[in-house]
């Protein structure tokens, strides 16, 4: 009897191979952007032409490049959902917590401080939620769970997320900051994607994760207010809770992608 292959949702199909190019890539871009402008990461607040050059324009660019991949390969479904949600959602108090962080963090930005052109560029800052997690937690997510198991897929894309902080310290930052950016970084990641697994899409850790990078740069902008330092206390709890509670949601996960098409008689 012949057989025949089931419709492929994919126009290329997941590899891990694949996913960690799509990732350095998206680094690549970003640093270059960035190194191009001439301006050092230390003085992106400095002005709104200063953070719109360095900053606001590698996301944009990187917005638009990762569109196309993710079209071009047909990777926009499994990269922005889960087929199955986690059957444990109680892990979801990380992500709320930081979200009381977020809130604590954006009462003590000091908004007088801003003018028009500065939160023109800040506003554009908010596009990081949407690269920086379709790098990670989504392309390279998809290419990861075509051949490891689900607790790997946590691991290596937390790992990376935090990783890519690191070019920061290339681009002019202090290299203890980046240190404890990139370990914060991996924190934050296991948070965003324990709120992939327990809401079923990435979109959210899209918003959660663009607001958060958008507060905690204002908070540098001016004179914060006094509880400023209290948002980043909170959002330690959260971390620890992430990190604690992860495991409930990997277990059971059914998210693995075969590496090839399933053929039907």
């Amino acid at each position: 009897m012949m057989s025949t292959t089931t419709a492929d949702p994919y126009r290329v199909r997941p590899r891990v191979w694949i996913g960690i190019v799509i990732y350095l890539a998206y680094v690549a871009v970003v640093f270059t952007v960035q190194l191009l402008s001439g301006i050092p990461y230390t003085d992106f607040g400095t002005s709104g032409s200063n953070l719109f050059l360095g900053a606001g324009l590698s996301l944009i660019v990187g917005a638009i490049l990762l569109a196309i991949t993710t079209t071009l390969l047909g990777w926009w479904r499994p990269a922005l959902f889960e087929r199955h949600r986690a059957e444990r959602r109680w892990p979801i108090i990380a992500p709320a917590i930081m979200v009381v962080a977020l809130i604590v963090n954006f009462v003590s930005i000091d908004w007088g401080s801003y003018d028009a052109a500065f939160l023109a560029a800040s506003v554009v800052l908010l596009l990081v939620g949407f690269t920086e997690e379709l790098a990670t937690r989504g392309l390279l997510l998809v290419g990861l769970r075509s051949r490891l198991s689900e607790v790997w897929v946590w691991f290596l894309t937390s790992a990376a997320f935090g990783l890519m902080h690191l070019v920061n310290a290339i681009s002019g930052a202090a290299i203890g900051p980046t240190i404890q950016q990139v370990a914060f970084a991996f924190g934050a990641g296991t948070i965003f994607y324990i709120l992939r697994r327990v809401t079923g899409s990435l979109i959210w850790a899209m918003v959660l994760h663009g607001f958060w990078d958008f507060s905690t740069f204002a908070l540098g902008r001016g004179t914060p207010g006094p509880l400023a330092a209290l948002g980043g206390g909170i959002e330690i709890v959260a971390i620890v809770i992430a990190l604690s509670s992860v495991a409930f949601v990997i277990r059971g996960a059914d998210e693995q992608i075969p590496s090839q098409r399933l053929a039907t008689p």
